[in-house]
C-alpha cells in the first residue's frame, strides 16, 4: 500500500493554467499507485470521521463526508476521463481492475456501521438540526446513501452486496470496451467511384481521413462512428453497400467471440435483481426509480406506451411514404432499416426542397461552437475565451474560460469534438471538478467547476472546416447545455451541485436548451456558408424550420423501444435469455420490422455500460415533458432571450443542482408541472 506521498502530484495538485490538472505531466503508468494510496487514504478519513469521539453534527459528520476523499476523486476524474475519450490497452486494463475495486472500496464504505449510526442519529433527529433546505438535502442523500448501500442489511446480506457490485462494476467495464473493439475493428473500405455513388464531398472527405487514419491511402473507410456511418447510410445510392453497413452497426457487441456482450447482460441483469431484492425492492426498477420524479415503473411505462401509440401510427404512415418511393423508383423490395435513412431523405428534399446536404455547408462546428457560447452569452451573460496553447488530454482538445458580466472568472471548459479509435462512442458532458463553497484543506474556500464536453463529429481533411447535420449540431448544443448545468451551480455542498440531480431530471437543462439552436436569430447569424459567408437563405431557413417534426414518427419508435425494452428488462428481474426477451417486448409492442432500437441491447451502452440510465432511458422522455413545456415559457412572452425568463431559468433550473427538491424548483420556474401535451406538440405526434 503505498504513500500519496510518492504519488505523482500532477495527480492531485493541480497547478495548471487557473487551475486546471497538468495533463501533459501525467503518465498512463502513473494511475495504479496512486489509484492504492488515494484509496487507503480515503479510507482512513472515513475510519476517522466514524471513530470521531465526539456527539455526531453536520459539520462533523455530513461535512466532513463531504470534503473526505478529494485526492481520489481527483485521480479518478483524470482516470476515467481517460478510459472514455482517450484510451488505450494499458488504460483498459487497469480500468478492468479499477471498477472492481472501487465498488469494493464504497461497498465498505456504505456498510460502515459506525458511521451509518452517525447519519443515522443526524436524520432521525434533523428537525432539531436548524438545517438549510440545501443542508437537509445533503444529509438525506448521505442517509438514503448508506440504506441503498446496504447499511441496514445483516452482515453476510451486506457482504453479498458488496460481491454482486465488485462483479457489476467489472462486467460494465468490459461491457463498454467490448462495444469500443467492435467499433475500432470494422471498416468498410472503398475505392471504387461506383461504391461511392451518391455520397457528397464532406462525407467523401471525412471517410478519406478515417482510411488514412488506418494506413489505406486513397481509400475511403465507412466506419461505425456515428459521424460516418448514418450520413452514409442517408446519402449511398449502393443498398448493397449500406446493408453491410447498416447489418456490422447493429451487430456490435454481438459479433461472438471474446467482444460478444451477451452473457454479460445476462449476468448484469440476474446481480442488479439480486441486488433489489436484498435492499427490500420488488425489482431493480423500483430500486432506480426511487428518488426520481417518475417515481414508479408504472408511471414510467404510462408515459412510454402513451407515446408509442402516436409514434407507431406516425412511423406507418412515413413507411408507406417511403414504400411508395420505392415502387416509384422501380424496385420491388421491402423496406428495410438500411432502406429508412436513405428514403426519408429523398423524401424530405422533395416534401421541404430541402436535402441535409444543402444545409450542412451552413452548419460549421466552429460557428455552432460560438454559437452555443453565445445563446449563453445572452441568456445568462457569461462570455467564453479560448485559452491557446495549453496542453489537455488530446491535441484535439480545446480549453476556454468562462466569465460574468463583470469579467470575473466562473468555470473552465473543455471542448473535445472529433471522433477518433481512443474514444467511446457517442457524446457526452463530464466533470474534472465541481463547484462548491466549502473551505478546503489547503486553506481555499470552494472550487471552482472544471467541466468538459466529448463528442464524436467527423474530422475534415486539412485545411477544411468541420461541417455538421442539424442532428450533430443540436448534439453540441444538448452537451453544452449540461455543460451550463455544471458551471452555472452556485451551491455550498458538493454532491448537490451541478448535474447532481435525478436521472429524470438531469436532462432538462440539456434538452431545453437544444431549442435555442433552431431560434431564427441563431439560425440566421451562425448559419454562414463555409465557402462565401453568406447567411443561410431565408427561404432555406425556413425549409428548415417547417421541416422539425418530420420523421417524427422513425425517431421516437427508436427511442421508446429502447426504452421500453430497458424498462421490461428491469421489472421482470434475471432472465436466461435477455434477447428472447428484447424479441418478445418487441414483438408485443409491434416493433415495425423496418426500424430498429436506437441502441440494440448488446451495445446498449446507457444501460449497461455502467448502471447510469438502466431503468432510466426513458428519462430523455421524461425531461422533453418538461423542455417543451420550459422553452414554451419563452415562446409565450414572444422573446426566446426574455430576460426575466431567462433569469428565473437560471436561479431555478441551472444554479440550483439537487439542493432543491425537482419537482419543487420546475414550479418555482414554471409556476405548474407539464403535461405531455407540449412535448407531443412539439415532436409532431399532436395538433
Amino acid at each position: 500500500m503505498s504513500s500519496l506521498a510518492a504519488v505523482n502530484p500532477a495527480l492531485i495538485e493541480w497547478t495548471g493554467h487557473q487551475g486546471l490538472p497538468r495533463f501533459d505531466a501525467v503518465k498512463d503508468t502513473d494511475f495504479a499507485a496512486a489509484f492504492d494510496a488515494a484509496l487507503a487514504a480515503h479510507e482512513a478519513e472515513i475510519d476517522a470521521i466514524a471513530g470521531d469521539s465526539a456527539a455526531p453534527t453536520f459539520a462533523n459528520t455530513v461535512i466532513a463526508l463531504e470534503l473526505a476523499g478529494d485526492e481520489l476523486s481527483r485521480i479518478s476524474a483524470l482516470f476515467w476521463n481517460k478510459a472514455g475519450a482517450h484510451t488505450n490497452e494499458t488504460i483498459q486494463a487497469l480500468e478492468r481492475e479499477i471498477a472492481p475495486k472501487m465498488a469494493r472500496h464504497y461497498s465498505k464504505i456504505g456498510t460502515n456501521a459506525a458511521l451509518f449510526a452517525r447519519i443515522d442519529t443526524l436524520w432521525d433527529g434533523r428537525d432539531k438540526l436548524a438545517l438549510t433546505l440545501e443542508e437537509t438535502r445533503v444529509l438525506e442523500r448521505h442517509w438514503k446513501g448508506f440504506v441503498k448501500a446496504g447499511a441496514k442489511l445483516p452482515k453476510a446480506e451486506q457482504e453479498r452486496l458488496s460481491a454482486i457490485n465488485e462483479t457489476l462494476a467489472g462486467l460494465g467495464a468490459q461491457f463498454g470496451q467490448n462495444v469500443l473493439a467492435d467499433e475500432k475493428s470494422w471498416a468498410l473500405l472503398l475505392s471504387e467511384e461506383a461504391d461511392l455513388a451518391g455520397l457528397p464531398d464532406y462525407l467523401r472527405d471525412a471517410m478519406a481521413a478515417a482510411a488514412r487514419e488506418r494506413g489505406e491511402e486513397g481509400k475511403y473507410a465507412v466506419t461505425l462512428s456515428r459521424s460516418i456511418i448514418e450520413p452514409f447510410l442517408t446519402s449511398s445510392e449502393r443498398r448493397d453497400l449500406r446493408e453491410q453497413a447498416f447489418n456490422a452497426w447493429v451487430a456490435r457487441g454481438a459479433n461472438g467471440g471474446k467482444t460478444d456482450n451477451r452473457e454479460i447482460i445476462r449476468e448484469t441483469l440476474a446481480l442488479r435483481a439480486e441486488k433489489a431484492k436484498l435492499l427490500g425492492y420488488a425489482n431493480f426498477a423500483e430500486l432506480k426509480l426511487d428518488n426520481t420524479m417518475a417515481k414508479t415503473p408504472t408511471a414510467v411505462n404510462d408515459l412510454l406506451v402513451a407515446v408509442w401509440s402516436k409514434a407507431a401510427a406516425r412511423a406507418g404512415e412515413e413507411e408507406r411514404d417511403i414504400a411508395a418511393l420505392i415502387a416509384e423508383e422501380g424496385r420491388n423490395h421491402e423496406v428495410m432499416p438500411w432502406d429508412w435513412r436513405h428514403y426519408a431523405e429523398k423524401i424530405r428534399t422533395r416534401k421541404f426542397d430541402f436535402s441535409e446536404t444543402e444545409l450542412k455547408p451552413y452548419l460549421q462546428l466552429e460557428k455552432i461552437i460560438v454559437a452555443c457560447f453565445d445563446v449563453a452569452g445572452r441568456l445568462f451573460g457569461i462570455k467564453a475565451v479560448e485559452q491557446k496553447g495549453i496542453p489537455a488530454y488530446h491535441p484535439d482538445v480545446r480549453v476556454f474560460e468562462i466569465r460574468d458580466r463583470s469579467g470575473k472568472l466562473v468555470a473552465l471548459f473543455l471542448g473535445d469534438y472529433f471522433a477518433r479509435g481512443s474514444k467511446r462512442s457517442g457524446a457526452w458532458m463530464s466533470s474534472f471538478q465541481s463547484q462548491h463553497k466549502l473551505p478546503l484543506k489547503n486553506g481555499h474556500v470552494g472550487e471552482l467547476p472544471i467541466i468538459y464536453n466529448v463528442c464524436n463529429f467527423a474530422k475534415p481533411a486539412e485545411g477544411k472546416p468541420a461541417l455538421l447535420s442539424l442532428d450533430d449540431a443540436r448534439t453540441l448544443f444538448h452537451e453544452f447545455g449540461h455543460a451550463l448545468h455544471g458551471m452555472l451551480s452556485n451551491v455550498t455542498y458538493p454532491s448537490v451541485s451541478g448535474t447532481g440531480v435525478s436521472r429524470d431530471f438531469v436532462e432538462l437543462p440539456s434538452q431545453l436548451y437544444e431549442h435555442w439552436l433552431t431560434v431564427p436569430a441563431i439560425l440566421k447569424e451562425y448559419a454562414v456558408h463555409y465557402e462565401t459567408g453568406a447567411p443561410i437563405p431565408q427561404a432555406l431557413l425556413d425549409k428548415v424550420l417547417a421541416a422539425r417534426t418530420f420523421n417524427a414518427g422513425f425517431n421516437t419508435v427508436e427511442f421508446t423501444s429502447s426504452a421500453l425494452v430497458d424498462m421490461a428488462f428491469h421489472t421482470r428481474g434475471a432472465v436466461e435469455d435477455p434477447m428472447a426477451v428484447q424479441g418478445q417486448v418487441l414483438s408485443e409492442i409491434g416493433m415495425p420490422k423496418s426500424i430498429v432500437m436506437r441502441h440494440a441491447t448488446p451495445h446498449f451502452q446507457h444501460v449497461f455500460s455502467g448502471d447510469g440510465y438502466s431503468a432510466g432511458y426513458y428519462s430523455y422522455m421524461w425531461s422533453e415533458v418538461l423542455d417543451a413545456d420550459a422553452f414554451a415559457a419563452f415562446e409565450d412572452t414572444g422573446d426566446a432571450f426574455n430576460p426575466d425568463m431567462a433569469e428565473k431559468l437560471k436561479a431555478n433550473i441551472y444554479s440550483v443542482g439537487g439542493s432543491i427538491d425537482p419537482e419543487e424548483t420546475y414550479k418555482a420556474f414554471r409556476g405548474k408541472l407539464p403535461s405531455p401535451d407540449a412535448m407531443l406538440k412539439k415532436k409532431g405526434l399532436a395538433a
